[in-house]
């Protein structure tokens, strides 16, 4: 039988270890999956880099949970807990609607370039 103190004391005592893992893994896991909706790959490998970008969130979400089971109420945990919640709903939007977020990550790629052509405007002028 799985002992959940066990894992959640694990979870507390390597802190520095683990967050130092899963944050740069958890971004560049989301940032690989927004990369591959908007090159149209197929949904197989999708589905395949959202699955592990979730693993990575939701472990960031549990860890942070471990760290409120014991009362500990800080900036970090809510950030932490801020980045995982946000990357895990990148990625389940990945899966459940890949049409509906490519379209808003083209939506965000013409506002950008939108206003970095203004800006290029403005320097040459």
């Amino acid at each position: 039988m799985i002992d959940l103190t066990t894992i959640a004391d694990f979870s507390r005592n390597n802190c520095l270890g683990i967050c130092t893992f899963l944050v740069p893994f958890n971004l560049l896991a989301t940032l690989q999956t927004l990369i591959f909706i908007g090159l149209n790959r197929p949904t197989s490998q999708i589905l395949l880099i959202s699955a592990f970008a979730s693993l990575y969130s939701g472990l960031m979400v549990l860890h942070v949970f471990s760290w409120f089971m014991i009362g500990v109420v800080m900036s970090p945990t809510y950030i932490l807990l801020s980045l995982g919640t946000t990357c895990l709903v990148i990625n389940i939007w990945a899966i459940k609607f890949p049409d509906n977020l490519k379209y808003f990550i083209e939506k965000i790629v013409s506002l950008a370039q939108k206003i970095l052509g203004k800006f290029q405007n403005l320097a040459f002028n």
